[in-house]
């Protein structure tokens, strides 16, 4: 999908890649990942003088996300920056010091699809909130505080920690 002729880079020196990635893709494909749109993909390609090859671009897209204290549905979009190093695979050592990927220079392609994926994966914020000042859901019963208040009461301590509220309250 993400992928780069090595052949025309050598050529050219910088290949552009722009293109589109709908939500539904399998790209997307056990990543968690919920798009409400399609997501734009800029990326530019080039040749470092040292024969590493790195990639700089953009991600963008609307995410589907839920509020992690109700569990309602937050749109947000996520705008992020990448920027990607790989090195030959003849040079493993040094790529794990430089946190750098490998690709295989006789492949006549450079496959930039699990990079970028991983990357994106890691950039979503994964403790989204509806509101700073959302309430969530009652332990016990289960229900949305925001809307209402329930009837459980005060809920009890769990035993299991009243060592470390001792140290605490000293």
């Amino acid at each position: 999908m993400l992928k780069v002729d090595l052949g025309r880079l050598g050529r050219e020196g910088s290949v552009v890649l722009e293109t589109q990635v709908s939500a539904e893709d399998d790209f997307w494909k056990d990543s968690g990942i919920k798009w409400a749109g399609p997501v734009d993909f800029r990326l530019r390609t080039l040749f470092a003088g040292t024969g590493e090859v790195v990639v700089r671009g953009s991600v963008q897209g609307p995410l589907q996300e839920e509020c992690r204290r109700c569990t309602r549905p937050v749109e947000n979009t996520l705008e992020e920056e990448l920027t990607l190093v790989y090195v030959s695979a003849d040079t493993e050592a040094e790529s794990e010091e430089a946190g750098a990927y490998l690709f295989e220079p006789i492949a006549g392609e450079l496959d930039l699809s699990n990079a970028v994926r991983e990357e994106i994966i890691l950039a979503i914020n994964p403790y989204v909130v509806c509101d700073p000042k959302c309430s969530g859901l009652c332990p016990r019963c289960g229900v949305d505080l925001n809307q209402t208040v329930c009837d459980c009461g005060e809920v009890e301590s769990d035993p299991r920690w009243e060592a470390l509220r001792a140290l605490k309250d000293r």
